[in-house]
Formats: C-alpha cells, structure tokens, sequence
C-alpha cells in the first residue's frame, strides 16, 4: 500500500471514529448478475442476467467516489462475463485507477483467464478441496486452479464462503493459499442465509470450530486476510449491523453495506468477516486496528 493511501485511511480512521461519522470508504459496483454457474449456496445470481452498459457503470463509480469511497470493488454474477462499448473488466479496473480510488478489488470466480495485473486484489471464489467446492460449484474446480497457474500476476485471494457442505474444508483452503503460485492469501466468510439457502447456515458451535482451525492456520503460517480478534463476534452475531463505512451500487441503487439489507432480519445473521471487521473498526476496538493495520500492509 502506498504511504499517501496509508494516511488517508488513517485520516478517514480517526475521524470516523471520534465524530461517529457513518461516511462510507469502501464500496461495490455490481457490474452485472449475469453468471456462467449457479452454485447452491448462491442467491443472487442470474435474476435479471443484464449486463449493466459501461456509460452506466462509469457513472456509477463516479457517484461512489464523490461520496468519498476509495476502495472499490467490482462485483457480479460473474465480472469477467462483463463487456460493453468495447471494453472489459480490465478496462474498468484501469479507469477507477486513473479516477482516484486508491485500491480497486475485483470478486470472480475464477473459471475465466485471469489477466488483470492492475487489480490490487482478485477475490477468487474457492469453497474447498476438490470434491467439496465441485459439489458446491459444479465441475470448475481444475479448471480454476488451472487459470489461476496461468495468472499474469500474484494478486489472487482466495475467497471461501463456509457453509454447512464444506465446514470441514477451510484447513484445506488455507494449505492450497500457501503452496499455490500467484495466490497471495485467504479471506473467509459463514454462509448468510437468504431465505433460499438458510439450511446451509451454521450453528454458532459449528461457526465456533471453523474459527479455531482458522486460528490454527494463522499459527501456523497459513496467509489468511482476516482479523482473528473479530472472530467472538462472528460466532455469536454480536458485531454492530449494517456497516455505514460500505455502500453497494447497483443499477442505480445505492444500499448501506450490501443488498442483503433489504432482506428482512438477515442483517442479525450476517456471516460477512469483513462487515465484522469494518464495524468494529470504526467503533475504535483497539484490537481490531492494530491488527488490522498488520493484516492490511501484509497483503495489500
């Protein structure tokens, strides 16, 4: 990270969290819901399967960065389905670069080539071993460990949602993130559960397994891009819900923290590591800055 970004985030830290300002400083741009697989624990993919033209994108990007955001994601369905007016991902990835975010993540899932050098980091869906994410996923799993052998650069994170099918796995997924090239760490989140996809939630014991193994890994030298001082809260659902520091764009619509807001109750039973992290964060938990800044200099 650079150092003029290092201390605007810092700025935006402390200011945050003295004033109680709820600003935003992350945000997504949903760049299309259009998506080449239907996993089972997936909610939103394919509704509308539009692919959102690029004037539209732009100004949506536009729209976060004038209300302050400065880190960007671009999200699906799957973003490198995502075309139009003759560009691509990698197009739009280079001008949030030119407009002034300061680090600019892409979520996929990975059974496309990746080539997006630009890209700080691309969050790359991997639901565990072989067997595991396959039956999650369908049949993708060599192939996304293929296209990830093949990346132009080390920027690829890998991207776990736990659920009841591969609670058993996230050992496994911290061992390949160590040893695969071009993979630079892990990030984890539980399963939140739309109403479509609720039996595949955790239980708080279940929820309580998983982070210990994960702390283990951490131990033990596994990269894994999360805060392990946030993980009591996300066992027992006691983090602050929404987070106001996240906004979501899509189609037009900007949401506090995710689309999942719009879902009665389901922000009580948020499984999202980072909306754990962020929220306590910016409620000036000591533990969680430190170890966030520790964290974030490492990986990104």
């Amino acid at each position: 990270m650079k150092f003029s970004s290092f201390v605007h985030f810092a700025a935006f830290g402390v200011k945050t969290i003295i004033f109680r300002k709820k600003l935003p400083i992350l945000g997504t741009v949903i760049i299309t819901d259009r998506c080449n697989l239907h996993c089972k624990h997936c909610s939103v993919n394919n509704i509308t399967a539009v692919i959102h033209p690029y004037a539209q994108i732009k100004s949506e990007m536009q729209k976060l960065y004038d209300m302050g955001v400065r880190i960007l994601f671009f999200c699906g369905g799957e973003t490198f389905m995502w075309h139009s007016d003759g560009k691509t991902l990698r197009d739009l990835v280079a001008e949030a670069k030119e407009m002034g975010f300061l680090i600019v993540n892409v979520v996929t899932n990975g059974t496309f080539p990746i080539d997006l050098p630009e890209a700080d980091l691309i969050l790359l869906s991997l639901d565990g071993d072989r067997e595991k994410h396959n039956e999650i996923r369908g049949d993708t799993y060599d192939t996304i460990m293929e296209n990830i052998s093949r990346a132009t650069a080390d920027n690829i994170c890998f991207y776990m949602a736990i659920n009841k099918i591969n609670k058993d796995k996230v050992k496994d997924v911290c061992l390949t993130a160590k040893n695969t090239k071009n993979v630079r760490a892990v990030s984890f989140n539980f399963h939140t559960p739309y109403p479509d996809t609720k039996e595949l939630a955790l239980t708080k014991e279940e929820k309580a397994e998983c982070c210990k193994v994960i702390g283990e890994m951490m131990k033990a030298g596994a990269p894994v891009f999360n805060l392990k001082s946030a993980f009591k809260y996300l066992i027992n659902n006691s983090f602050p819900t929404p987070c106001h520091q996240c906004v979501v764009i899509e189609n037009g619509k900007v949401s506090t923290c995710g689309r999942c807001i719009d879902v009665p109750g389901l922000c009580e039973k948020c499984g999202y590591f980072f909306v754990a992290e962020y929220t306590l964060l910016f409620r000036g938990n000591v533990k969680i800055i430190f170890e966030m800044l520790k964290t974030y200099l490492k990986y990104i």
